[in-house]
């Protein structure tokens, strides 16, 4: 289990096993992933700490060792909540692995088409860095400004090529199963599964970005008036993302059995004698609502 900081990385092999620390750079992480290779972990649990994970969870995962990057208030509220970590203690690896061994994420190795994308964006990674370095020694001892002009010039397109490699990186390993951080947050809502998370985060980006309203119409789910002819008067739902929809349908109706939130509106609104059609598709727009800010505000679902 490892814990990410920006110079360095900081790995706990289980809550009491060896500790060990290397360099945040392609030595430390090639480090890395011989001694992971040597420990055979079940699986490697990273924080989501802004981005400086992708680099080695991608390294990692590249490798067909399991990864998980979870969600650090997941992490903190476990920890505080077992006694773990005081409120200002800061998340380290043993941490991390204590965490990883009471809730035991769900391994997810890649599939062998993504781990194979994700080696590729790698490998071209290190050829660029190694061109950088190779350059940067010529810079150094060029004979003449013409020669040193041109060598920078070359410098700054690698530089440029390097953070689309990075962001290439980024890219494949947020889409990726290892990628656990929105998912998490998602799945922690009653009702809500690993269908329904994934549609959502797959045909709704939006979510946590808009307003509640905003989004409700986004997918279909908010009431509007529709003024013609037998229906002068009705406030109904229509157009919105019928996938999402469906997904959200599905979690709506799962929801009212496991969910006290939205149990307690479908019961209120059948009381007051709402069509259950009508009482499905409040509680539909009362479930994106909370889904949406869940992932705004970065923080699992809590009936307190």
């Amino acid at each position: 289990m490892g814990h990410r900081a920006k110079a360095t990385l900081d790995v706990a092999l289980g809550s009491d096993g060896e500790m060990l620390q290397v360099p945040n750079d392609e030595a430390g992480i090639a480090a890395l992933v011989t001694r992971l290779s040597q420990a055979s972990p079940e699986l490697v649990v990273l924080e989501a700490t802004g981005g400086y994970e992708s680099l080695v969870a991608g390294t990692v995962a590249g490798q067909g060792i399991a990864v998980a990057v979870v969600n650090p208030r997941q992490v903190r509220d476990f920890a505080k909540a077992t006694g773990v970590l005081a409120k200002t203690d800061r998340i380290d690896a043993r941490v991390l692995a204590r965490f990883a061994e009471a809730v035991r994420p769900e391994p997810r190795p890649l599939p062998t088409a993504e781990a194979k994308e994700l080696e590729a964006f790698l490998s071209r990674r290190r050829q660029i860095v190694d061109m950088l370095t190779m350059e940067k020694n010529r810079l150094s001892i060029a004979p003449t400004d013409r020669t040193k002009k041109a060598i920078k010039k070359h410098i700054e397109w690698l530089e440029e090529a390097l953070r689309r490699a990075n962001d290439d990186i980024d890219n494949a390993i947020k889409n990726s199963p290892a990628w656990r951080e929105q998912e998490d947050l998602l799945r922690s809502v009653p009702g809500i599964g690993p269908v329904n998370a994934r549609t959502m985060l797959a045909e709704l980006p939006e979510l946590g970005s808009l307003n509640r309203k905003k989004i409700a119409a986004l997918v279909g789910v908010a009431p509007l008036n529709r003024d013609s002819g037998t229906l002068k008067g009705v406030r109904t739902c229509w157009g919105g993302r019928a996938s999402v929809r469906q997904a959200l349908y599905m979690a709506a109706f799962s929801a009212i059995r496991c969910n006290p939130i939205i149990r307690s509106t479908y019961i209120a609104l059948r009381a007051r004698g709402k069509k259950h059609k009508v009482a499905i598709v409040a509680c539909m727009r009362k479930l994106v609502t909370i889904l949406n800010a869940i992932l705004r505000d970065k923080k699992p679902w809590a009936t307190a």
